[in-house]
């Protein structure tokens, strides 16, 4: 998934939201240089990913693009499962809950910005005065970050077919969607319950 909901999936909890949204590039034992609440916020956003990945109903929506883009066709899922989020009646409800989750976002990372990778903290700023996690809701923001996205990946090639494979597959990828982002969240609260559980040295909840 994408930062929008890794950001979400982290449940408002500031060290388990900065190991989510900075695994990516925490490489190997170095995880362990970080405090133990963030090592689970790591171990969080692997098992989102495996779990992602997985996940049969994926296969179906990373088929819209995978003709034009191979294995990019998982990246590109992710970032159109944030817009997707973004703009989830579910889970936010109230007109504000998307401008609150993104604000109290930047404010728990920026409160943990002494232990953010460097790649990372260069990556953030802009995250945070862009607004990257709010302006997942329209589509010009999904856009500018499929855009960012081929500017990393050395052989995804232009966006700009992502984008047109998006319209024209819009209903298929929100049903897709649809089905496998309630399954995620339920999956990554468990997760997190054992991880937390497993850190406590007691049984996870339930048993």
């Amino acid at each position: 998934m994408n930062y929008l909901a890794h950001a979400f999936l982290s449940f408002g909890l500031p060290e388990i939201t900065a190991g989510n949204l900075i695994s990516d590039f925490v490489k190997g034992k170095k995880k362990y240089d970080y405090p133990v609440r963030i090592q689970q916020g790591i171990a969080l956003h692997r098992a989102i990913d495996d779990f992602t990945d997985t996940h049969p109903i994926n296969r179906r929506a990373r088929a819209v693009f995978k003709e034009a883009y191979g294995l990019y066709s998982g990246p590109i899922i992710d970032v159109v499962y944030d817009h997707f989020l973004a703009n989830d009646p579910v889970n936010f409800a109230g007109s504000n809950q998307l401008a609150d989750l993104s604000q109290k976002t930047y404010a728990d990372i920026a409160g943990l910005q002494t232990v953010l990778p460097e790649r990372f903290a260069r990556i953030f700023h802009y995250m945070r005065t862009q607004d990257w996690l709010f302006n997942y809701r329209h589509r010009e923001g999904l856009y500018n970050s499929l855009h960012g996205l081929a500017r990393r990946a050395a052989y995804m090639g232009d966006a700009g077919r992502a984008i047109r494979l998006f319209e024209t597959g819009y209903e298929e990828l929100a049903v897709c969607y649809a089905a496998f982002f309630p399954e995620l969240k339920d999956f990554a609260l468990r997760t997190l319950d054992h991880l937390q559980q497993d850190a406590a040295g007691g049984p996870p909840a339930g048993t």
